[in-house]
C-alpha cells in the first residue's frame, strides 16, 4: 500500500501548528506515533521559507499553467538531517529540501520515513515566520509542529500521491546519470534566481551557460553548460532569494534531464526538471534495464533487509554484507529505488534509504513495457539473428542489437534509450540473462 492514513487531524492553535503525520517506518520497525525531532531551527526563516517553497512546487502545474490545492511532501529523517520531497503537480519538477543538523539545534535527529500535510493556512503562517524569531519543531507523535506565538488554522489530512512511487525511483535513476555542468557564487547564484520567469511566463528552453554575473539561455551548448527546458519550472526558487549562498547545475546531454542544486544556510534545495515540462516523472521508465536483470527482484529483498535510513548508501558495504557483485546490488538498488525506497542526491553521488510501505506487485504494475517483455519471451518470440536479435511483435519482426543499441521499432527510433529501453530490447536483455543463468547452472 502506498496510500498512508494519517492518524490525527492537524491543527494549529496558540501552542504551534500541528501536522498530523502518516505512520512511520524505522530502522527499529513501524511506529504508529514516531518522533524523528524535538528542538529549534538556528535559521528560521530559512527552514519556513523552503517548505513554502515545497508547498508552491507540488501545488503547481507547470504546463499549461494551474494552481492546485496538493501540498503533502514525503519527510524522512536519517540521524544527520531532515529531508523533505515532493513532485509538481504536473509531476515534471522533483523538489528536495534537505536541512541538516547546523540548520537544526536542541534535539537528536532520529530516522524514519513519513508524509505531512501542508495546506493553505500553514503556507500562510510559515510565510509570517521572520528572520529573528523563534521556531520550534516537533516533528514526530504530534506532527510536525512549528511553534510560533501567532498562528490559528486547521488542516485535513491528505494521502501521498499513487504516482509519486514510480515517479521517485525515476527521479533515482534519472539524477543518477547527470554530471555537473558549472557552479556559480552566492552573488552570481541570486543574480541568476531573481531573473528568473514567473511560473506563468511561457516556457524559455535553451543551454544555460555561465556568465560574469549569472547565467543566461543560450541556444548552443558550450562547455559546462546544461540544458533547461522550460526555465519557469524554478521559480519558486525566487522566494529563497535573500538566503541562496550559491548553486550547482548538472544535466544530462543523453536524458535532458537538469538538476539544481540551491545552497542555504543550514539546508539545501534540490529541484530537478524533465526534459520537457509536459513530461512527467513518473513516465519515463528509466529504470526497466535493471528491474530486468536476472535474480534483481530477490537480490533487492537481501539489500533491503541491510538498509538502515543511511543518508549515503554504501554500495561497497552492501557487497560485503550481501556477498553480491556491485552490478546485482546496484540492480537491487534500481528494484528499491522503483518502489520508492531509495533516492538518489547528486551533491553526495550516492543512493539514500527513504523507506515506503512495501508493495511487490507495484514493480510490475508500473513497468507495463517489463511485463510485455516477459511475455514476449515466454511466447518464443525472441531469437537470434547473426550477430544480433529478431523478435516477433504483433505482426512485424523488429531488429535489436545490444552493442551498440538499437531497434527497428517505432518506440526506439523515436525516443531512443532516453525515456528507457524499448519492449522489445528488454525482451532480448531478459533472453540473454536466462542464457547467463543456464550457463552458470543457476537454478533461480
Amino acid at each position: 500500500m502506498t496510500d498512508r492514513g494519517f492518524a490525527a487531524t492537524s491543527r494549529v492553535d496558540d501552542a504551534g501548528i500541528a501536522l498530523a503525520l502518516a505512520p512511520a517506518l524505522t530502522p527499529s520497525g513501524p511506529q504508529r506515533a514516531p518522533e524523528f525531532f524535538r528542538g529549534f531551527a538556528t535559521r528560521p526563516q530559512v527552514l519556513a521559507r523552503a517548505l513554502v517553497t515545497l508547498a508552491d512546487i507540488t501545488a503547481m502545474r507547470y504546463f499549461h499553467y494551474t494552481p492546485t490545492t496538493q501540498r503533502d511532501p514525503v519527510l524522512s529523517a536519517h540521524g544527520d538531517r531532515l529531508r523533505a520531497e515532493c513532485f509538481s503537480a504536473c509531476n515534471s519538477v522533483y523538489a528536495r529540501l534537505d536541512v541538516f543538523g547546523d540548520g537544526l539545534d536542541g534535539g537528536e535527529i532520529g530516522f524514519g520515513t513519513t508524509n505531512v500535510d501542508i495546506t493553505a493556512d500553514t503556507r500562510r503562517m510559515l510565510s509570517g515566520v521572520g528572520r529573528t524569531e523563534l521556531l520550534h519543531l516537533q516533528v514526530g507523535d504530534a506532527g510536525l509542529t512549528a511553534a510560533t506565538p501567532e498562528a490559528q488554522s486547521h488542516e485535513r489530512p491528505v494521502r501521498m500521491p499513487t504516482r509519486w512511487v514510480p515517479a521517485l525511483g525515476n527521479v533515482a535513476e534519472l539524477h543518477r546519470g547527470t554530471s555537473p555542468g558549472f557552479t556559480l557564487d552566492a552573488a552570481r547564484a541570486r543574480a541568476f534566481i531573481g531573473s528568473l520567469p514567473a511560473a506563468t511566463a511561457s516556457g524559455r528552453s535553451g543551454w544555460l551557460t555561465p556568465t560574469s554575473t549569472g547565467a543566461r539561455l543560450a541556444a548552443r551548448p558550450s562547455t559546462g553548460a546544461v540544458r533547461i527546458a522550460g526555465l519557469h519550472r524554478l521559480s519558486a526558487l525566487r522566494r529563497m532569494l535573500p538566503h541562496v549562498r550559491g548553486a550547482v547545475f548538472h544535466g544530462s546531454a543523453e536524458t535532458g534531464v537538469a538538476v539544481v542544486e540551491v545552497d542555504l544556510p543550514g539546508a539545501r534545495i534540490t529541484l530537478g526538471l524533465t526534459e520537457e515540462p509536459w513530461r512527467g516523472h513518473s513516465g519515463e521508465g528509466s529504470l526497466l534495464i535493471g528491474l530486468a536483470t536476472p535474480d534483481a527482484l530477490d537480490d533487492a529483498d537481501l539489500v533491503a533487509a541491510m538498509l538502515a535510513f543511511e543518508p549515503r548508501i554504501d554500495v561497497t558495504r552492501l557487497q560485503s554484507d550481501t556477498a553480491l557483485p556491485e552490478g546485482r546490488v546496484r540492480s537491487a538498488l534500481a528494484v528499491l529505488a522503483a518502489s520508492g525506497r531509495v533516492g538518489w542526491d547528486v551533491r553526495d553521488r550516492a543512493h539514500f534509504h527513504r523507506e515506503l510501505p512495501d508493495d511487490p506487485d507495484r514493480v510490475t504494475r508500473d513497468n507495463p513495457r517489463l511485463v510485455s517483455a516477459r511475455r514476449l519471451l515466454a511466447s518464443d518470440a525472441v531469437r537470434r539473428d547473426g550477430a544480433g536479435w529478431r523478435v516477433r511483435s504483433g505482426d512485424g519482426d523488429y531488429l535489436v542489437a545490444i552493442d551498440p543499441v538499437s531497434c527497428t521499432c517505432t518506440w526506439h527510433l523515436t525516443h531512443g534509450t532516453g525515456r528507457g529501453p524499448c519492449k522489445h530490447l528488454l525482451a532480448v536483455l531478459l533472453a540473454e540473462g536466462r542464457i547467463d543463468e543456464e550457463n552458470d547452472t543457476n537454478d533461480d
